[in-house]
């Protein structure tokens, strides 16, 4: 089989996106979460290709946030595959260039430019979504989510890992420092075994997250 690292048996994170983690989920249907940066895109379809699944078999790409590191790839994979997306109400603006991100993040927009999606829907008001549990985490972002599937929980930005420990996200990229310390409080208070963060590798829960 190809280049992808398995957390579960229906969880794997793709080589191709490596220390900026795009993972699926063979479930029911088949998930992605987040796209990367803007040319993640035919080196996580290749990824997709050799554990046998085709494009037209992603159902959902789901976004934890609108940091263009995890919607680079967001159009293409939409025009790839045909998949619903999903992001917070709060982001979609910022995702589909309505809006200015908060801060530093603001200049980054004109130095890297990203395509938008052609459609983008909000999280449902109960956050879920088949066997997905929309979490809103804010702090990183004003709609950052993280999102649990059974015993794994993606954490997008909301703290990062290295060497099987956990460490905040820097604090100038984080749009609300205070909110992003309680968003990490409250997954804390979720029953999960893996931690799947975008940035470092994902690590078995075991309680690290009362450190921070």
């Amino acid at each position: 089989m190809g280049d992808f690292l398995k957390i579960t048996d229906t969880v794997y994170a793709l080589d191709s996106t490596k220390g900026n983690y795009v993972y699926v989920v063979l479930g029911k249907e088949i998930i992605l979460i987040d796209t990367g940066r803007s040319k993640n895109g035919e080196g996580i379809l290749s990824d997709l290709k050799s554990m046998n699944v085709d494009p037209i078999d992603i159902k959902h790409i789901f976004i934890t946030h609108h940091d263009m590191d995890h919607t680079g790839s967001l159009a293409y994979l939409e025009q790839a595959t045909g998949a619903k997306i999903w992001a917070s109400e709060e982001d979609i603006s910022v995702i589909c260039g309505k809006k200015n991100p908060d801060g530093l993040k603001k200049l980054v927009k004109y130095i890297i430019k990203v395509n938008p999606p052609k459609n983008i829907n909000p999280y449902p008001k109960d956050h879920k979504i088949g066997n997905i549990e929309v979490i809103p985490t804010p702090g990183h972002t004003r709609g950052h989510v993280c999102l649990l599937y059974k015993d794994v929980m993606f954490i997008g930005d909301l703290f990062r890992t290295s060497d099987g420990k956990i460490t905040p996200m820097y604090s100038l990229m984080n749009w609300n420092n205070k909110l992003q310390k309680e968003s990490i409080s409250k997954i804390n208070k979720y029953h999960f075994n893996w931690i799947c963060p975008a940035h470092g590798e994902p690590i078995k829960n075991k309680g690290q997250i009362n450190e921070l």
